[in-house]
């Protein structure tokens, strides 16, 4: 597979929505020179929910250990020492927030697609995302504040990690049919080696 062919799955989360930043949001993606593959707007149950995040199978046990980590890195004593605890708690919250009302989901192709969109919208927690990232400009949630209210972090999207998980989130999200093969003119621009075709 080429570059300019990798997909990524973004997801407008119910906050997004919410806070009328949708079209702010493809801008920033859209700008870069990325294509727009699928969108449908829906409000996910919590056992679609569930499945998505559990498409990896170590997801639980990873979180949880992350968890354990970052409240360690913080000073503080982490509200359990059991990874699958805390990842528990982290599901439950995470289903009730993105089945709270709808959110937006999307399939974005272009070269290093997965790797560029994670750095335009920002780390998971807004607090500590660079300014310039969605996140970053949009959000002043924190993993301190959520933890006091018990509650998931609002970031207003999720973004694949990875390409093999774009690749299982894709296929939980959408079907084949559901993704629409075009052209866009500034694909000329961004992948034609000679650039042949500028000149008249």
């Amino acid at each position: 597979m080429h570059a300019k062919e990798e997909k990524t799955l973004i997801v407008i989360k119910p906050d997004g929505i919410q806070r009328s930043l949708v079209g702010e949001i493809i801008q920033r993606y859209e700008r870069i020179g990325l294509k727009l593959k699928g969108i449908k707007m829906l409000v996910p149950k919590p056992d679609f929910v569930e499945k998505h995040y559990t498409l990896d199978p170590t997801w639980r046990q990873k979180t949880g250990e992350k968890t354990i980590a970052s409240y360690e890195k913080r000073g503080l004593e982490p509200p359990s020492e059991d990874p699958m605890e805390i990842s528990g708690k982290i599901l439950e919250n995470l289903k009730s927030y993105l089945s709270a009302g709808p959110v937006i989901a999307m399939v974005w192709q272009g070269a290093h697609v997965v790797e560029i969109v994670r750095k335009v919208t920002g780390g998971t927690e807004p607090l500590s995302s660079d300014v310039g990232t969605i996140r970053g400009d949009f959000v002043l949630d924190s993993y301190q504040m959520a933890d006091q209210d018990s509650r998931s972090v609002r970031n207003l999207i999720h973004a694949s990690g990875s390409v093999a998980e774009a690749e299982m989130e894709i296929a939980h999200w959408f079907s084949k049919e559901e993704l629409i093969s075009y052209n866009v003119v500034q694909e000329k621009i961004l992948y034609d080696v000679n650039l042949d075709g500028i000149l008249e």
